[in-house]
């Protein structure tokens, strides 16, 4: 493929991705937001929705999920919401499938036609850790997705693999089972979450944050963050000594 025609298709797909991120906000209703009576009808409303068909719904979700992702999308509000509507068990597997096959497509756009740009801004930062995913690139970058990619950005964790030229099989398979604990704790906060305001009547942070329905995740997410930074220090923190 010509120079010119990769640049065309690099240009299109940053437009695609404005344009998908413009809609995404233009349809929430921004002046609501502090409106606990939004937040219940929204919760009605997708009960009813999801309810109706699940199967169907699941599908939509399914390949919306895969473009938010593939389109630099974060990964957290997806969970959140995949908890909210699908539960945390239904939730955490079509999370885990569809971001997955996102973030494989990410990485496979990015490796083709951004690969020289990404090199350029990412190699010198990153190159400490090159080597070491070099050794197994499987095992090393399953561990680097456990424990949520050092905190680097969701959309930069999947173009990261880029810089060393990571088969696309063992991309998706050390995803897929790395993020099975982050997934979810995220899941279950969100079919937390939808408990919650269909409980209630009205929002107090205090009777939120110690419901057993959010109480649980949370004090998951904490263990989750301790055992991460536990892994962090033994396998990559020894990098920089």
């Amino acid at each position: 493929m010509s120079k010119n025609l990769k640049i065309f298709f690099g240009i299109s797909y940053l437009l695609i991705l404005i344009a998908f991120l413009y809609y995404i906000f233009t349809i929430i209703q921004i002046n609501r937001l502090n409106d606990f009576s939004y937040y219940k009808e929204i919760q009605t409303k997708l009960d009813f929705i999801i309810g109706s068909n699940t199967l169907i719904n699941l599908t939509y979700f399914f390949f919306f999920v895969i473009i938010w992702i593939a389109l630099l999308g974060f990964a957290s509000p997806i969970l959140i919401i995949s908890g909210i509507l699908f539960g945390q068990w239904l939730g955490t597997l079509i999370s885990m499938i569809s971001i997955s096959i996102g973030a494989l497509i990410l990485y496979s756009i990015g490796n083709y036609f951004f690969r020289d740009i990404l090199k350029n801004i990412l190699e010198k930062k990153f190159q400490k850790y090159i080597q070491l995913f070099q050794k197994n690139e499987f095992y090393y970058f399953f561990i680097y997705r456990f424990i949520g990619g050092l905190g680097v950005p969701f959309g930069l964790q999947n173009l990261i693999p880029i810089l060393f030229r990571m088969r696309k099989i063992n991309y998706f398979f050390s995803s897929f089972f790395g993020f099975v604990p982050g997934f979810f704790v995220f899941n279950t906060i969100g079919a937390g979450l939808n408990d919650y305001i269909k409980k209630s009547n009205s929002f107090n942070l205090k009777e939120l944050l110690f419901s057993s329905e959010i109480f649980f995740p949370i004090s998951l997410f904490v263990v989750l963050m301790i055992v991460s930074l536990i892994v962090k220090k033994k396998f990559f923190d020894v990098v920089n000594e």
